[in-house]
């Protein structure tokens, strides 16, 4: 039942009244805390990266989803602060964790940074306030971990403060839908705490999707992104199979999503990237592993998926093969090596993982990305280089590993020895130096 602490927050909310608090300045915090600061709510951003904080209140974005202007806005007239100080918790009404949730090495959750900025809020917690974890996890980590950390001081949720789950749903370089248009799905651990979370949100998006509870929420967002691995899991397996058929797999994708029904498109390629669809899988399945079962399809998908860049590397050397080189000492350039198109992200890309093992044959490793200047991942350190000059500098082989929309593919597929296309960017090029997927 909505009590008269609920009913003040909400008409705090309503009002504009509110203060808004957003932990973690990523991918997620910040087009969030963006949001709310341009729908004319007081908005506190917390993020432990200095620097992130100081280009914050320098009115500059550091993601590509959020432009200068938009942060210029709403620092310039206030509604948008950014601080590494987290006693200013004290001063907002709601609280937004949006921090990283990696897995460990061993495949078990890492709620290292959700612990520690719900630590941080417990020090600070106060009657009245609403706290939403955003940051993917698994089912129950809100009622298992979150919960009992924020009522060890003695204030109950549902009483005296209120507590929910909504998952981020962010796809970065998506320009079609963005934090306004994407429905938000909201669970509270009671009534009162989604109602109060439900009348956030709405504030901010065109359409809030209410749920039973945080674990209903926190499974939601796990199924979304398991659906993809594991679709894309068997497209992985469909172009290795083909390639054993000598079938064209871009062409039997292409013919089938052609029936109206009954069928979904999904695409092979170099390995999964990114912070969700290689990782969240692997929330649910440990979860399911704690009470006994055993998620098969996860498992299985996640092995295909994985082994995508070893595969491109064998694809690699069968080109480099068939103009009498080997891997090792041949000149191997990368096209792309973000996750997707037309992003800056490198989290989890196929490609880095494609890069060191090329290394580790004694390839010599180039690449270009115009969003990825530099990269500096798992031992790897490069400089890109302008794609037109490395072509024409001389490379053994080309590798497609990022189809970003301002590659000149026409040119790569003329200039390079041999191609190894793996995001079919040179559909429709017929030439006997393009070796696909």
């Amino acid at each position: 039942m909505t009590n008269v602490i609920s009913k003040a927050l909400i008409e705090k909310i309503r009002t504009r009244q509110a203060c808004v608090g957003v932990i973690g300045l990523g991918y997620v915090g910040l087009p969030l805390a963006v949001e709310f600061a341009k729908a004319g709510l007081k908005t506190i951003a917390f993020d432990i990266d200095g620097e992130k904080v100081e280009k914050v209140r320098q009115g500059k974005s550091y993601i590509g989803d959020v432009s200068d202007g938009e942060v210029q806005t709403v620092t310039t007239t206030g509604y948008l602060t950014a601080t590494n100080d987290f006693s200013r918790l004290a001063d907002v009404d709601t609280i937004d964790i949006c921090v990283p949730t990696p897995l460990r090495k061993t495949r078990d959750p890492d709620l290292s940074y959700v612990v520690s900025a719900v630590d941080e809020i417990a020090k600070h917690l106060h009657a009245g306030q609403l706290v939403v974890l955003e940051s993917t996890t698994y089912p129950g980590t809100v009622e298992e971990v979150v919960r009992p950390k924020l009522e060890a001081g003695g204030l109950k949720a549902g009483e005296n403060f209120y507590l929910a789950f909504s998952p981020e749903r962010v796809d970065p370089g998506n320009v079609d839908w963005n934090t306004r248009n994407i429905p938000k799905v909201v669970g509270g651990v009671d009534e009162t705490s989604t109602k109060v979370a439900t009348i956030l949100y709405e504030q901010i998006v065109d359409s809030v999707v209410p749920v039973s509870s945080t674990t209903v929420a926190e499974t939601v967002k796990l199924l979304e992104n398991t659906f993809r691995a594991v679709n894309i899991g068997l497209a992985n397996e469909l172009a290795l199979m083909c390639a054993r058929l000598d079938v064209d797999v871009w062409e039997v994708i292409e013919a089938a999503k052609s029936k109206p029904f009954g069928f979904m498109p999904f695409y092979p390629g170099p390995g999964l990237g990114g912070h969700c669809i290689p990782i969240d899988p692997f929330y649910l399945s440990w979860k399911a592993r704690q009470k006994g079962f055993e998620s098969r399809f996860i498992e299985l998908a996640g092995h295909v998926n994985s082994g995508m860049p070893r595969y491109v590397v064998e694809r690699i050397a069968t080109a480099l093969n068939s103009r009498t080189l080997s891997i090792g000492g041949s000149r191997v350039h990368l096209f792309g090596v973000a996750y997707k198109p037309n992003v800056s992200d490198v989290r989890e890309s196929p490609a880095i993982d494609i890069a060191l093992l090329l290394k580790e044959r004694g390839a010599l490793v180039s690449y270009s990305d115009p969003f990825v200047p530099r990269l500096a991942e798992s031992g790897l350190v490069l400089d890109a280089i302008d794609p037109d000059k490395a072509l024409s500098n001389g490379i053994d082989c080309a590798v497609i590993a990022t189809d970003h929309s301002g590659f000149d593919y026409e040119s790569i597929a003329r200039q390079a020895p041999v191609v190894v296309d793996t995001r079919n960017a040179l559909k429709g090029i017929k030439q006997d130096n393009i070796f696909r997927l």
